[in-house]
């Protein structure tokens, strides 16, 4: 019988593993138009408004009443791509409560600074407490980027658009005498020169007289969302195309200097090549698609994130993007030897702006035209089917302890044997001669397990448990 159910979990953790179903969770509701979502290294989601706002969604799924930080009067609210654009928090942040913004002020241009959290308050940011690192004049109204992140070498990683209107009309992206159309790197931890932060001693354009000293790479358009693997750290950015295509770049988050080809490219197609390097000094996107792939109308690619959860084998190593216009959401995987990509069908009226990941590695994304923030999902593993089979177990997913129910006064449970993902027996519970049992699982590791029950009347069945 071991082997027999060995084999089972086997064979349906190899399905699971190559016939993943996207879905969507709702996860909380009633935000205005959210481009961003980060966490501080705790249980809580933090949620950015473009009108100037973060809010929290703490650890039981509630939205905290009072924001987290609003400073709708510092943010430009003339619409289209301005606002308040990016966050990141501090390595640090638990011990020196130090996070930091991007956002288009009243004057229409770039500010990048640094707030503090309440001491007395976790859940509260001391408005009064900006620091401002960066101001970035922007020529025009659109192509602002505004993501922030915080590499594994500890320095502040900021994406830039190329300044706006159309084909980069300056040629601002392939120009490092501007901070336009780049990805920057600065110490935020020191200060020198005069500046609120200091330049990394490794910038590839520290010693280049006719560079910028903050820019680590360059040539891109509108980056808006870029993120790294927390596994090796490699640098994901998705490029917002102009007229067709829209791009994927990776690349090992150590290689600075990288020229990704805009506006001489667009993705790997010639744009507006006259006067530009050669190619072979370029980055080429891993992939991309066109804004009529998959039939339907595509406009502007939303960056995300490659997913290193544990409650989704099938998604592990899976980069997740999606699409404003089409309501798609895709992935990008890896496979005998070539980049393989994939959209879902649409889901109607979202806007997808941003994908978001917990501190434990699973994935979110939030529809700016509904105001929602929903969890991506695995249907393939959905733990609704735990109530078939007359047999409920609760709560799934569990962290300590766990209900089995059989729902009928003239079922009896018997045994209980729970196996890993990989089929290794983990723990049995004999002889139990009642309708509910409670079991202690407070000692197994987060991840997926698999249940055998089996009743007084011989009749037994499999499901699905996950541990937090």
């Amino acid at each position: 019988m071991k082997n027999i159910l060995s084999l089972l979990v086997f064979l349906i953790f190899t399905i699971f593993t190559h016939a993943q179903q996207i879905g969507i969770d709702l996860y909380a509701d009633g935000f205005n138009n959210p481009v961003g979502i980060k966490h501080a290294n705790d249980d809580r989601l933090f949620i950015v408004e473009k009108a100037g706002v973060i809010k929290i969604i703490n650890g039981q799924q509630n939205v905290v009443t009072t924001a987290f930080l609003d400073i709708n009067s510092l943010v430009s609210n003339s619409g289209g791509e301005r606002g308040l654009l990016g966050l990141a928090f501090h390595p640090n942040f638990t011990s020196n409560g130090y996070f930091f913004v991007n956002y288009i002020n009243n004057s229409g241009d770039t500010v990048v600074s640094r707030f503090t959290v309440n001491p007395t308050d976790s859940n509260l940011a001391d408005v009064n407490s900006e620091l401002i690192l960066l101001t970035i004049e922007q020529p025009y109204g659109n192509h602002n980027g505004g993501d922030l992140a915080f590499g594994e070498d500890g320095f502040l990683y900021i994406a830039t658009g190329d300044g706006g209107s159309g084909s980069d009309p300056e040629n601002r992206s392939q120009d490092l005498t501007t901070l336009l159309g780049k990805l920057l790197r600065i110490d935020v931890n020191n200060s020198g020169n005069g500046l609120n932060y200091a330049i990394p001693a490794d910038n590839p354009f520290i010693s280049n007289a006719n560079a910028l000293d903050e820019i680590w790479a360059y040539g891109l358009r509108n980056p808006w969302r870029f993120s790294f693997d927390r596994t090796n750290n490699d640098l994901w950015i998705a490029d917002v195309g102009q007229f067709e295509i829209e791009e994927i770049n990776k690349v090992s988050a150590t290689e600075g200097g990288i020229n990704y080809g805009w506006r001489c490219y667009e993705g790997n197609e010639p744009f507006i090549t006259g006067g530009c390097p050669d190619a072979s000094t370029m980055v080429f996107p891993v992939s991309q698609y066109t804004h009529s792939n998959s039939g339907e109308f595509k406009c502007s690619i939303t960056g995300g994130y490659i997913y290193q959860g544990s409650q989704f084998p099938a998604f592990i190593d899976t980069y997740f993007f999606a699409d404003y216009c089409s309501d798609e959401i895709g992935t990008l995987v890896f496979e005998n030897n070539t980049w393989t990509m994939s959209f879902t069908t649409p889901f109607s009226n979202k806007g997808w702006t941003t994908f978001g990941e917990d501190t434990d590695g699973e994935l979110y994304i939030a529809a700016a035209s509904t105001g929602e923030i929903f969890r991506i999902v695995d249907t393939n593993l959905s733990i609704n089917e735990n109530s078939l089979y007359t047999i409920k177990i609760y709560p799934n997913p569990v962290a300590d302890y766990l209900t089995i129910d059989a729902l009928s006064s003239t079922t009896t449970l018997l045994d209980v044997v729970i196996y890993d993902a990989r089929g290794k027996h983990i723990k049995t519970i004999s002889g139990i001669n009642k309708q509910q049992i409670n079991i202690s699982v407070a000692t197994l590791t987060s991840g997926i397990y698999f249940m055998e029950i089996s009743d007084t009347n011989n009749n037994s069945v499999t499901k699905k448990l996950i541990i937090d």
